[in-house]
């Protein structure tokens, strides 16, 4: 098949052939679980069902979970076709104890869905754990349907095994917004501050999150992967419900966005993905990762909203070359 042409300024990720032979040499699969090969920090290509029957139980701290939406979608090779609404939540029943079983008993599990299948995934997780909240976040992205309304929103379910122990920093995820009226008492910024970019105000975030740019050509963490999350919408979640050093789990990685967010941020990660070429996107995104600690929209410990982080550092030329030759 003849390699896609991309515009000179496109900067979605690719694999040349040389270099998934190099990256190959960091995947685990089934085999090398046997065999004892430690799984932190590490992507796994297998089934679901069989990897996570050879991973132990109470592993992991945060659990993020974006599985196939019910809804027809050709995922490079393997399909997932929309099944009636019993269906799909026997699929989702079929596997999420499974995966429930590897989350710490003061874990925190964060699950992505749609408004298609997102009362399913309620009652799935509600037979598990205790749901605590809905996040709703604005999904801007395509031109819309003409027969329906566009559907620019998604959820994240965050759910907990015991809703009386459990971590969560809100002061990690702290939002800085602009300030459209700026209030004065006694001539004196009062709850914002002035700088040379604008006036801002810090704030608490809610669970409606209108800040998320959805990856796309000119964004170096964007891939060819059909559902890619942001990178900053993963270390919200991250950096809300974890520690440094934490293990961050996915058992449905796609092209690897938790994990690289994880290691970004100083935590330990695991990934399960069946497709093997979104494990090579995977890896090269985390050895990326190694030089590159970026996150599109997050600096000096808050998080900005889309469009108004003028000072965001550059990645430097070197790191965000998607050809960049792999070294052993």
């Amino acid at each position: 098949m003849a390699e896609k042409k991309r515009a000179e300024r496109n900067r979605t990720l690719t694999v040349s052939e040389r270099e998934k032979d190099l990256l190959r040499k960091n995947i685990l699969t089934e085999k090398d679980l046997k065999n004892g090969i430690p799984f932190t920090d590490t992507t796994i290509n297998g089934d679901i069902f069989s990897i996570l029957n050879l991973l132990p139980d109470n592993f992991a701290d945060i659990i993020i979970i974006d599985p196939p939406y019910n809804l027809s979608k050709n995922f490079h090779g393997l399909n997932f076709t929309a099944k009636k609404d019993a269906d799909y939540e026997e699929y989702l029943l079929s596997w999420f104890h499974l995966v429930v079983k590897k989350l710490k008993d003061n874990g925190t599990l964060y699950m992505c869905g749609d408004w298609k299948c997102t009362s399913s995934m309620q009652r799935v997780i509600e037979n598990e754990l205790t749901i605590l909240n809905r996040i709703t976040w604005q999904r801007e992205k395509g031109r819309g349907a003409k027969t329906n309304w566009k559907n620019g929103m998604e959820d994240i379910w965050f759910a907990v095994k015991n809703a009386n122990n459990y971590y969560f920093n809100v002061e990690a995820v702290m939002q800085k917004r602009k300030v459209i009226a700026p209030y004065k008492e006694n001539g004196k910024p009062k709850d914002w501050e002035e700088s040379s970019d604008g006036n801002f105000r810090i704030t608490y975030p809610s669970n409606f999150w209108d800040d998320i740019s959805i990856p796309f050509w000119s964004m170096p963490e964007n891939t060819d992967h059909p559902t890619q999350k942001p990178e900053k919408l993963y270390a919200k979640l991250i950096l809300a419900s974890s520690k440094p050093n934490d293990i961050v789990f996915d058992p449905f990685l796609g092209s690897g966005t938790a994990s690289v967010v994880a290691k970004k941020l100083g935590r330990h990660y695991c990934g399960i993905e069946i497709n093997e070429e979104y494990c090579l996107w995977a890896e090269k995104r985390l050895m990326q990762a190694e030089t590159n600690k970026d996150i599109q929209g997050y600096a000096d410990g808050v998080f900005w909203e889309r469009n108004t982080l003028n000072q965001q550092p550059k990645p430097k030329k070197n790191n965000s070359n998607q050809n960049l030759s792999l070294k052993l």
